[in-house]
């Protein structure tokens, strides 16, 4: 039996939002789970490759970190994605000592 130190083990009700959409290059399916850990930052969930993040409409003004941790093929596209999110996710007040 291995030992650990158990840091959290919380249940929440969260939100949950699909979000499909076509751009002129490419087809976009994600998951955004709403919830009130991890800053408050949702994460969202490529549907069709399974990379995931937290992310908030701050992380998303930045393409070339959607353009890794999804593993998109060209700056254009996380471009599209970096406007799409920053619409989309919410802006997060800051909460210090969360954890």
């Amino acid at each position: 039996m291995e030992i650990y130190d158990n840091l959290y083990d919380v249940s929440e009700n969260a939100n949950v939002r699909f979000f499909g959409f076509v751009s002129q290059k490419q087809r976009y399916d994600f998951g955004i789970v709403y919830t009130h850990r991890f800053y408050g930052k949702p994460l969202v969930i490529c549907m069709q490759t399974g990379q995931s993040t937290l992310l908030s409409s701050e992380d998303a003004v930045n393409p070339t970190y959607l353009q890794k941790i999804f593993r998109l093929d060209c700056p254009d596209e996380a471009d599209e994605l970096s406007r799409f999110f920053q619409e989309n996710l919410p802006s997060l007040p800051f909460e210090e000592n969360q954890y």
